[in-house]
């Protein structure tokens, strides 16, 4: 049976998926500068591309997500 690279997902692989920067702050509503003072402190963790750019585990930013308390207005 061959394997085609090219099919290979992070999530097919049992990979956790990575955000960037800037999906994390649209997530949080907040300016990606922030997420990178989080990272920097220690708040979320990183891991760093070939590139040298952050990324996030989706499952952290979605289980930190979770823990903040909902700050939308209720309009109406």
């Amino acid at each position: 049976m061959q394997h085609n690279a090219s099919h290979r997902t992070a999530a097919t692989m049992g990979v956790d998926s990575l955000l960037t920067p800037a999906e994390v702050a649209s997530l949080f509503r907040v300016d990606p500068k922030t997420v990178t003072r989080w990272a920097n402190a220690g708040k979320i963790s990183t891991v760093r591309t070939l590139g040298g750019h952050r990324r996030f585990s989706e499952r952290e930013v979605r289980s930190l997500l979770n823990a903040v308390p909902d700050q939308r207005v209720l309009l109406g």
